[in-house]
């Protein structure tokens, strides 16, 4: 079999490459093989002489000797680790933490990374573990929940400084869900419920109050306009019964004659208010024009008789 430069190189070296300088060797294609197989783009090839690991092969066709050579692809992309863990919290909840790591191999690390360490999803996954059991537990959560950043960053230290030497970058951590149990969750929800509507409650007490302070103020304003309004209504009646009186004096009659017309008109008046509304509901008490003369005497009686109540003094001034 006719040996390739890359395999003269070997055999001067005792069939291991130099690897002091840390750029892994690139292999050439044999100039005689039995088999052809590609690289990937995304990916490269492991190439092992009878075993022992010789270097890469970047993206491409390569041929070789299946029982001389043996290729592995590897992929140098960006891949993601999902790790779920179960924890408990310091006020006793148990929660399960889900974390994504983003990872890729170093090509100037290949060997290492391929060769120095078995199972390394695993390894990266016993590390969150380990993390977030001895963090979450010094938490209550609330807290875990409001502090999800610090959770990552210490995740990302820790790893990062573990999986480095084995040839493995890891670019980014993240707690992608907390998740408490069921029965606690719906505790948590009954509790932000039951604030909500407390503080619900509170706002539609205090509209209720502003709503009811305004009406009275209003009911207040409307009594008291009401309140002038009757007593200028009063004014001006008496000023109407003075004027009257004086005009009917002038023309002639007494004041008890006077006195006699104003409370005959005004039970007229009266009369006629009532017959012209419709809507009211009267009862109509037997009577004549001759009570009139009743009224007017009640009405005199009635100004006898706080005249006679009130002090000498002023009963005298009055008069």
């Amino acid at each position: 079999m006719i040996e390739t430069e890359s395999d003269q190189l070997l055999s001067r070296r005792g069939g291991v490459p130099d690897l002091e300088g840390g750029d892994e060797p690139e292999v050439g294609c044999l100039t005689c093989g039995l088999c052809c197989t590609c690289v990937s783009t995304g990916t490269v090839g492991v190439v092992q002489h009878f075993g022992v690991y010789e270097g890469l092969k970047e993206p491409g066709m390569m041929c070789y000797c299946p029982c001389v050579r043996s290729i592995t692809t590897v992929s140098v992309a960006v891949q993601k680790l999902v790790c779920s863990s179960e924890c408990k919290t310091s006020d006793n909840v148990t929660v399960l933490a889900q974390t994504a790591i983003q990872y890729r191999i170093d090509k100037k690390k290949a060997k290492t990374a391929v060769f120095g360490i078995e199972d390394p999803k695993g390894q990266m996954g016993a590390f969150v573990d380990n993390v977030m059991r001895s963090t979450l537990p010094t938490m209550d959560l609330d807290q875990a929940f409001a502090n999800k950043d610090t959770l990552c960053q210490k995740v990302l230290k820790d790893i990062k400084w573990a999986m480095a030497p084995y040839g493995y970058i890891i670019l980014s951590v993240l707690v992608t869900d907390l998740r408490p149990e069921r029965s606690v969750l719906q505790a948590m929800n009954q509790i932000n419920a039951a604030k909500r509507q407390r503080e619900a409650a509170v706002e539609e007490g205090e509209a209720k109050k502003i709503l009811a302070v305004k009406a009275a103020e209003a009911d207040a304003e409307v009594k008291e306009l009401s309140g002038q309004g009757l007593a200028r209504m009063r004014v001006a009646m008496a000023n109407g019964f003075k004027e009257s009186m004086e005009t009917m004096q002038t023309g002639g009659l007494s004041a008890p004659d006077a006195m006699h017309m104003m409370i005959t008109t005004q039970y007229l008046d009266t009369l006629k208010e009532i017959s012209g509304n419709s809507q009211t509901n009267t009862i109509m008490v037997p009577h004549a024009p001759g009570g009139v003369k009743d009224i007017e005497a009640q009405v005199r009686d009635g100004f006898v008789t706080g005249s006679s109540l009130m002090p000498p003094q002023q009963s005298r001034m009055k008069r």
